[in-house]
């Protein structure tokens, strides 16, 4: 008899070694970058043709500067943001900013060329929707006035734009719209603000705003240089001069730029001191004091008769000057204050009214709906606009400054709001005593 053989059994395989997880993501991350020479000489190459700027960045950005600037004659956020949208791809930026890398001359001149022209039409855009503005003023441009100021905590935002938007346009063929619309908003609607200031006349907007897009372009234009040498765009010689020269320009732009505060918010005036009519009464007192000096002569004659003489006195007019030393005037300051008036803010449009430095000036701050201010007995007449001069209390500051009268709902019933009448004094008197002889 015979036992059936053991069946063969396969042996344990020997488990092959895995890479070790961060290794292998390394290698992944490196992977995803730009690997050799030849690599970043074909991707520069779309780079450069994607970024060349077309006709329709031309026609957006027109677009786009009409209707932001229609968006600030009308203080429309959602006209503001439609204008935003229609803003062209930012590709001739990123190509500026590639060609400050590699250092090729041509290839910066041509989308330079190109961003100033976008940039140029934006600003026109808006001058001519500030000209159209002057028949109306003063108009609230509350929105004018937040998109031309340099606000820190949104800076933020355009560091991640700017970022987004080189990293979308190296590693995809798409077009990245929502980056593009970050970094348009921090080019164009500063460029927009200027020239509709500079249209309108209006106090703080130019050249301020133009201001903000100069440092708004350094810092992304920094960043964007950046994000590319992340990518293994090594500058060549030319490339490390040019880029050398723009980082050295752009920073000290930012640095001159932000030390004088120009995206602060505007300081509260501090409230002028409250004028009060005062009196003087003066008494002037003179004293005339007469004199008189009694003189007697007698020349008796000897004679043997005794004989009794009689002295004649004669009197002599003489006149005595007596200076006395000048008399003290008493000064009293009657002060009259006028009875206060207060007054609610009730605007039909944009849920405030922005207080200004002077008549339709420079703006300080906007006063919501049902805040109370006090009216002060100052009214002026702008263009045929009443203005009336406020002082106003916000987040525990006390302002002072004008605002329309047709927004101001009085709450003490005080007509055609004119100051008290103050009494006047009598003019000085002079009173001359003489005393009696």
């Amino acid at each position: 008899m015979t036992l059936n053989e053991p069946p063969i059994l396969p042996s344990d395989p020997q488990p092959t070694p895995m890479p070790d997880s961060a290794a292998r993501r390394r290698r992944a991350r490196r992977a995803q970058l730009i690997p050799d020479a030849e690599g970043r000489a074909e991707v520069m190459a779309s780079l450069a043709k994607r970024a060349y700027p077309t006709y329709e960045f031309f026609v957006f950005a027109v677009l786009s500067g009409a209707v932001m600037g229609l968006g600030y004659l009308l203080d429309s956020p959602a006209v503001l943001l439609l204008g935003i949208l229609l803003a062209p791809l930012m590709t001739p930026w990123v190509g500026m900013t590639l060609a400050l890398i590699t250092g090729s001359v041509r290839f910066f001149i041509e989308t330079a060329v190109a961003l100033s022209i976008g940039v140029i039409l934006v600003f026109l855009s808006g001058l001519m929707s500030g000209l159209a503005a002057r028949p109306f003023l003063p108009l609230t441009l509350t929105n004018a006035f937040l998109n031309g100021a340099l606000w820190p905590h949104s800076l933020p935002v355009l560091v991640l734009g700017a970022i987004l938007l080189v990293v979308s346009f190296v590693r995809s063929e798409d077009k990245p719209f929502l980056p593009s619309v970050l970094v348009a908003y921090f080019f164009l609607a500063p460029v927009s603000v200027a020239g509709f200031g500079l249209g309108s006349g209006v106090e703080g907007l130019w050249p301020k705003s133009a201001w903000v897009f100069v440092v708004n372009f350094a810092l992304a234009t920094l960043l964007g240089m950046l994000t590319f040498v992340g990518f293994r765009f090594r500058p060549s010689r030319a490339g490390w001069m040019t880029s050398g020269g723009a980082v050295v320009v752009l920073g000290l732009a930012i640095l001159f730029l932000l030390v004088p505060g120009l995206g602060s918010r505007p300081k509260a005036v501090a409230p002028a001191p409250t004028q009060t009519q005062s009196a003087t009464l003066t008494a002037t007192f003179q004293v005339v004091v007469p004199a008189t000096k009694v003189s007697t002569s007698s020349t008796p004659k000897p004679t043997l008769t005794p004989r009794v003489q009689t002295a004649t006195l004669s009197p002599v007019a003489l006149t005595i000057e007596v200076t006395l030393p000048p008399t003290e005037t008493l000064t009293p300051t009657l002060t009259i204050e006028p009875t206060p008036v207060y007054a609610k803010i009730s605007s039909d449009s944009g849920g405030g009214v922005n207080l200004r430095k002077s008549p339709n000036g420079t703006y300080i701050a906007t006063l919501d709906n049902g805040s109370l201010v006090q009216v002060l007995p100052d009214v002026q007449d702008v263009s045929g606009v009443t203005w009336a001069h406020v002082i106003a209390t916000k987040n525990g500051r006390q302002l002072e400054g004008w605002i329309l009268q047709s927004v101001l709902t009085t709450a003490t019933p005080v007509p055609n709001w004119e100051p008290t009448e103050t009494e006047t004094l009598a003019p000085s008197e002079t009173l001359e005593v003489t005393p009696a002889p």
